[in-house]
């Protein structure tokens, strides 16, 4: 019998769980065994209203206190977190069916280093003094935003819930988080967590839901940010609901992003990267490095030696630690993935390995591997999302670069190469905002992660994430007398 995960109740407002039955029934399913683990209900406008309401009330006690007094908060959140990673990593494998071998280290422990950077930084958070002609001066002081809405994504729901709540907390905002309606368990247990940190009651708010209730939070003049985790379409919607209140936007969407694989690469770093970047999660991560261009010279045994390693997947129960490949998050998202292996085959490219659904219960689906693919090709073209690798031969330098900036997208570009000028030459030349020399798909909380082109807006993480959750207030300071023409 599989083991459920009932919350308290579907939302966490104004420091407690509360509940609503008159919202719509949100199932949650564990994809090992497609089993329901937890039933929720969807927010109704009284709940938006009340998270919205506490969410404004807190901020502005929040905003007054000094950003070490902030910070303390966020860094005792981390603590915590990581001392609950085991629990968190449970209820976040059976969520969304990514096996504990991923959970126990990039999941919950990403969110904790998220708490605790931007737990650090947030003393750090000053203005400038600006000295001007005759004496006068300005200084800028760095002010809050107000209430932002978080918004998540279902491949990562804790980590995405932190990388959104650290720095808005730390800038002095307040937060309403919608997590995905298909992995909805976690973000109640940050609320949890801030809570038993120290956040006062209101601080971060968990309202549950499908579409409308994320449109409905981002039209509210009350909030002043939004910051969502999605797809293109998602996007496309959000921004242009934000947009109708001239709201502060981070967008973070989907890419079909490149790995730029030359002759002198390391063959085994190499390879270890494309599995990395397309077989981790199931291949369920935004910034997957789903077509992999290899320089003709080691086309032939990249190829191969990907397929060879492709047998040491371990597929199976994800609560077994020796798993390294999972179900996919649902009964549909499998059923799409299935569509462009089906269509990978028809257009001509070469099925090397997987491309079957594995029966039995839950949402199982073999690691593929396309050889001879072409970019016209709808899999070199459209994002997947599910353990599909797509591989593209090349052969001079500028080729290989046009054709991986070739798409619509711009998240993520990986290049392997002995060369560093070359290597820091195609760094350079790539159309993405988040880029890889010898290693993909690493996200340190230090660094800025995000896109470009049609792969989203703003930055997450590092510092340049509080340029995202702030804004500069000027104050001219006038130290003579003043004049006027009359």
């Amino acid at each position: 019998m599989t083991q459920t995960f009932q919350p308290k109740a579907s939302h966490f407002i104004n420091g407690a769980y509360v509940e609503d039955t008159a919202g719509d029934v949100i199932e949650v399913i564990y994809p090992h065994t497609g089993e329901v683990i937890a039933t929720l209900h969807s927010a109704t406008p009284a709940i938006i209203d009340r998270a919205l309401a506490s969410a404004k009330a807190a901020q502005v006690d929040w905003a007054k206190l000094s950003g070490t007094e902030r910070g303390r908060v966020l860094r005792k959140a981390a603590e915590i977190m990581r001392d609950r990673n085991h629990d968190l990593s449970v209820i976040e494998t059976h969520d969304t069916g990514k096996p504990m071998s991923e959970t126990l280290v990039a999941d919950a422990a990403s969110g904790a280093d998220a708490l605790e950077y931007f737990g650090g930084l947030a003393g750090t958070l000053t203005g400038e003094h600006i000295p001007v002609a005759g004496g006068d001066f300005v200084y800028t002081r760095r002010e809050a935003l107000g209430v932002c809405v978080g918004i998540g994504a279902w491949n990562y729901p804790i980590q995405i819930a932190s990388w959104k709540a650290a720095p808005a907390l730390a800038c002095g905002n307040a937060m309403v988080f919608k997590p995905s309606e298909m992995t909805p368990l976690t973000a109640l247990q940050l609320a949890e967590i801030l809570m038993d940190a120290g956040a006062p009651a209101g601080l971060f708010n968990v309202v549950q839901g499908y579409g409308n209730v994320g449109a409905a939070l981002v039209t509210d003049s009350r909030v002043d940010k939004v910051s969502l985790t999605g797809s293109v379409p998602t996007g496309r919607k959000v921004y242009a609901a934000a947009a109708e209140g001239i709201r502060h936007v981070t967008m973070e969407l989907g890419g079909k992003s490149p790995i730029v694989v030359f002759d002198d690469a390391d063959l085994e770093n190499a390879v270890s990267a494309a599995i990395n970047g397309n077989f981790y999660s199931t291949g369920q991560i935004c910034s997957n490095g789903t077509r992999v261009f290899v320089q003709d010279g080691l086309y032939d045994d990249f190829v191969a030696r990907v397929a060879e390693r492709m047998d040491g997947a371990v597929i199976g129960d994800p609560m077994d630690e020796a798993t390294t490949i999972g179900p996919m998050v649902s009964a549909r998202q499998r059923e799409i993935v299935m569509g462009y292996i089906e269509k990978g085959v028809s257009e001509g490219a070469r099925l090397v390995k997987g491309g079957k659904l594995i029966e039995g219960d839950g949402f199982y689906l073999e690691p593929t591997l396309f050889a001879d693919v072409e970019d016209e090709m709808s899999i070199a073209r459209k994002e997947i999302f599910g353990p599909v690798m797509s591989v593209l031969r090349f052969t001079t330098e500028e080729e290989g670069l046009k054709r991986a900036n070739a798409t619509e997208f711009g998240l993520a570009a990986g290049v392997f190469t002995k060369d560093l000028t070359r290597a820091h030459r195609v760094a350079a030349g790539f159309e993405a905002g988040t880029c890889y020399i010898n290693a993909y798909n690493l996200t340190p909380v230090e660094a800025p992660f995000g896109g470009s082109k049609l792969s989203g807006v703003g930055r997450e993480n590092s510092k340049a994430a509080i340029d995202h959750y702030s804004q500069i207030k000027t104050v001219y300071v006038g130290m003579n007398d003043t004049e006027a023409p009359f």
